[in-house]
This record gives structure tokens, sequence and C-alpha cells, in this order.
């Protein structure tokens, strides 16, 4: 059976850390930033651990 191969578009949005969480970036941070609060910009650029979707990461993204 070959190798499962890994989904592009789950690698570039996702991150497993060593400890096995999942990290991702919050959307809508680069789009019209000129209209949103400097607060609400920064926020958008730390990355938040998703706990709902690490089944589906871990299957989609095997090697990641």
């Amino acid at each position: 059976m070959p190798k499962m191969k890994t989904h592009k578009g789950a690698k570039k949005r996702f991150r497993v850390t060593k400890k096995g969480k999942v990290m991702r970036m919050k959307q809508g941070g680069n789009h019209l930033r000129r209209k949103k609060r400097r607060t609400s910009v920064y926020r958008h650029a730390v990355p938040s651990e998703q706990k709902s979707t690490l089944k589906l990461v871990k299957q989609i993204a095997p090697s990641a």
C-alpha cells in the first residue's frame, strides 16, 4: 500500500507542537488591515491552540 500524502493546505495552516497540540493562525488578519483597530490586528498575529481539529489534522497531515 502506498504512503499517505500530506494535504498541502493543512500543512500550510496547521502546526503540531512536540507535545501534540495543534496550533493555527487566526483568520482575517491580513485582509483590509487599515480598517481594523491595532489591537485586533495584533491579536491575529499570535497563534492559538485548536483542540477541535486535532484528530482531523492528524489524519490529513500524518507527517506534520
